[in-house]
């Protein structure tokens, strides 16, 4: 796999500005809508499980389990953005991820940050 498969984040042509920054250089916080969050819930598959425990003994990166990741945070960041675009805002400041195991029987990822209306300075 190449890199581009495990990298996540916004592509250059995005319409909201998403950083974990508090201010961006440059810009000023016109308003603050407030927190916005994307959220999803991936299940694994029996077969990165199964490779997932055959690697664990052996020891290694599981490269199944890490693909799995970055497509999930890609995902909840996408809904983050979305969300804070439906209510009005042009950026997302203080951009956190939280991953927690549901249930085990998968994972649950949040996008979640603040939703602002920025200006250029």
């Amino acid at each position: 796999m190449g890199i581009e498969e495990y990298g996540g984040g916004q592509g250059p042509q995005s319409d909201v500005l998403v950083v974990t920054t508090n201010d961006v250089p440059g810009y000023t916080v016109q308003q603050v809508i407030g927190e916005v969050f994307g959220l999803t819930v991936r299940s694994r598959h029996l077969g990165s499980q199964i490779g997932a425990g055959l690697k664990s003994m052996i020891g290694g990166e599981l490269k199944g389990l890490t693909k799995t990741l970055v497509e999930t945070r890609n995902q909840a960041m996408e809904r983050l953005v979305e969300q804070a675009k439906a209510r009005g805002a042009n950026a997302v400041l203080m951009m956190r991820f939280d991953v927690t195991e549901a249930a085990d029987v998968g994972t649950e990822v949040c996008a979640y940050g603040t939703a602002v209306v920025l200006t250029r300075n």
